[in-house]
């Protein structure tokens, strides 16, 4: 297969392809990318996961997990052409990456499993590919663990998909087990061989009925787009075996169908016939930069996929060549409108290698760009291109507040963070106004787990790590007058400020109010100023322990000394009323209460509301969930409290497939045993 031991980037005939691997988690996405790579030359052998020696999922934090938690791209040649194949992981707290990628690939291969629990995976990834118009073959993996038949499966698998699942293959089987497959456009069967090409055999008796059966299912739906095809299958004519490949390799194209395909990964059985289903149907660079409507042009373009920072070898921005060549050293503009000089370029692979020119079509890693950011188009014009496409970020839903182990690593940790948010943008660092906290948000559990892991192992940076910290608020039920007064005689002016506060609830939501209604100048206007500042003061910390909202505080009377008397005198007074009113105006606590919004599978709503009841949550309605067949979407008024870890329970009770955004909705009162256990933590922490 032609593989070049020096470059992995095949002959200049044709343009270099790139090929998505994506799939539900745990499919085999990285076995399959070891499979490809062993048969075509590129290793030697395949490497595996389990044992820490694949190509793919090579990180410290994905060798030690034993998952994908970033994309892998790696080059290799195939019958002289180069293909960059760009594993994506299929766990969905890590999909930014593959959300990035997807649109400069050419096309994609899901790779699936006959298993009816990631059905709703399934159909998250493949309406991901959709709504981006790119096409797709599905991979059908561990064909030799299959008990149904394949119709079965595809029946069970086709609801996932808004666009017909078409049989390229059927498996043929024996003992039991499949053993081989027929491939309908062919017709030719095939008997597998472990890690070896598999071997034309005679198709004959039950197989030959059931090939030609298949195969006149396979040609009606192709029929469905091509008139002078359904002709010819109404007049019973054979059709050309040239037409039967240009109809799939165009409606594949056009999005019509997606042909299915069936393997083992592991025992590299199918990976040959679905390389030359690639080679052969799958677009190539000039479609895609028509997809993306790309307008001609001499400058070259290219578009970022990823970017990495490495210890020691500064910024790489992993990007595909759309249009033109670029060469080492070219200054680049990006469309966010930086603009850089590249250092180096390297094409990924096995081993990655170094280049001096970039052609249309092939995937390099950019080195020292330094501005440019992951979904940035990049051109050598004088003028910044416009950007491709927007990368939508999925809406964080775990939180955790982090502090640097050391208060000297302060610094260092703030530009870990901004690297690893370059990274991988589904991270989201805030920082919390009023708990002082830095919080950093991300898609679930692992997905934070993996970004401390890289911060300590990558960046050096050892952290605390905490839940965050409820913005609790109290208020009072009661109005009271009080007066606070404050004198302090230590030699020279003293200090003298006397107020009568009225002190009384706002309306839930209203907030703060101050008023004055001093008469006879019992307090002169010039430290009514100073009155309010102390109020405030006074409502920072009531006497539960948090902020007092939706009060209001009167001014209405007074007294004052002509040598004692200051703002800083009035300030205190007006502090100590306030303070001393609160605790007999009947204090009670409040909690965010946040309007959640959750989407899953029909089947996995009852689970799902017996959730939100068990969080204290409200549940408001749900409804079918607009264009998702199979779709629930529920809302439910929920404590900010109990959303916390709300992500880990709903993906266990919908097969990692339910999402949840949420929006601030008011402060509720938190009454009983409830406020006892929020007060006393709160008393312990401080």
């Amino acid at each position: 297969m032609g593989h070049d031991g020096k470059s992995p980037r095949g002959s200049q005939g044709n343009a270099a392809k790139c090929i998505a691997l994506v799939g539900p988690f745990q499919s085999g996405k990285t076995t399959l990318l070891e499979a490809i790579l062993a048969r075509t030359g590129a290793i030697p052998r395949a490497g595996s996961v389990d044992a820490g020696s694949s190509v793919g999922d090579a990180s410290a934090e994905a060798r030690h997990h034993k998952m994908g938690v970033s994309l892998t791209a790696a080059t290799t040649v195939f019958k002289g052409d180069s293909y960059t194949f760009i594993d994506c992981p299929g766990s969905v707290e890590f999909v930014h990456d593959m959300r990035a990628a997807l649109p400069a690939v050419d096309a994609a291969v899901v790779v699936c499993e006959a298993d009816e629990r990631k059905l709703p995976q399934l159909q998250l990834i493949l309406r991901e590919l959709e709504d981006l118009h790119i096409p797709r073959l599905l991979f059908l993996n561990k064909i030799d663990r299959a008990n149904k038949r394949i119709r079965e499966t595809l029946a069970t698998l086709q609801p996932a998909s808004r666009i017909p699942l078409v049989l390229r293959q059927i498996p043929i089987w024996g003992d039991e087990r499949i053993e081989g497959f027929v491939d309908l456009a062919l017709e030719r069967a095939f008997v597998y061989r472990e890690h070896r090409p598999s071997e034309v055999i005679a198709l004959d008796g039950g197989d030959l009925d059931r090939e030609k059966e298949a195969r006149f299912a396979m040609l009606e739906k192709l029929a469905d787009h091509d008139d002078a095809l359904m002709e010819q299958l109404l007049d019973d004519i054979a059709p050309p075996a040239d037409t039967v490949f240009d109809d799939l390799a165009r409606e594949l194209r056009d999005g019509l169908i997606c042909p299915v395909l069936l393997g083992s990964a592991l025992r590299e059985n199918g990976v040959l016939r679905l390389l030359k289903a690639l080679r052969h149907e799958a677009p190539g660079v000039v479609e895609t930069a028509r997809r993306l409507g790309i307008p001609d042009g001499k400058e070259a373009l290219a578009y970022v996929i990823k970017t990495t920072h490495l210890p020691h070898g500064g910024k790489l921005s992993l990007a595909r060549v759309l249009a033109g060549s670029l060469e080492d050293g070219a200054t680049l503009r990006a469309s966010s409108g930086e603009s850089g000089r590249v250092s180096g370029l390297l094409v990924p692979g096995a081993h990655d290698t170094k280049c001096d020119t970039a052609r249309a079509g092939e995937t390099v890693a950019f080195g020292k760009l330094d501005h440019v950011r992951t979904g940035d188009l990049l051109s050598t014009g004088k003028t910044a291109p416009a950007a491709l496409v927007h990368v939508v970020i999925a809406v964080p839903v775990l939180a955790m507040a982090l502090a640097a182990a050391d208060r000297k690593d302060d610094a260092k940790l703030g530009q870990a963070l901004l690297r690893l948010n370059e990274e991988d943008p589904s991270l989201t660092v805030v920082h919390h106004a009023a708990t002082h906290d830095v919080v950093l948000w991300g898609q679930g559990e692992m997905h934070l787990r993996v970004a401390l892991e890289r911060l300590r192992e990558r960046f050096g940076v050892q952290v605390k790590s905490q839940p965050p910290i409820i913005a609790y608020q109290e208020t009072i039920r009661k109005p009271i007058v009080q007066r606070g007064r404050h004198k302090k005689q230590s030699g020279g002016h003293g200090q003298f400020g006397d107020v009568v506060l009225e002190v009384r609830p706002l309306p839930r939501g209203d907030g703060f109010a101050f008023e004055e209604k001093v008469v006879g100048g019992a307090v002169p206007r010039n430290y009514i100023p100073a009155v309010q500042e102390g109020v405030v003061d006074g409502l920072l910390r009531g006497p539960l322990g948090f902020p007092v909202i939706d009060v209001q505080v009167t001014l209405t009377d007074g007294s004052f000394h002509t040598v004692d008397s200051s703002d800083l005198a009035f300030r205190t007074a007006a502090r100590i009323g306030v303070s001393e009113a609160l605790p007999q105006c009947q204090p009670v606590l409040l909690e965010p209460i946040h309007v959640v919004e959750i989407v899953c599978p029909n089947e996995a709503t009852a689970k799902v509301n017996a959730i939100l009841s068990g969080r204290r949550g409200q549940i408001l309605g749900f409804d079918t969930r607009d264009n998702w067949p199979g779709w629930d979407q529920v809302r439910a008024m929920l404590p900010e409290a109990e959303i916390g870890d709300l992500i880990v329970e709903l993906r266990s009770a919908t097969a990692g497939a339910g999402h949840f955004t949420r929006r601030f909705d008011h402060m509720a009162e938190v009454t009983g045993r409830a406020a006892d256990q929020i007060i006393a933590a709160h008393r312990v922490a401080a």
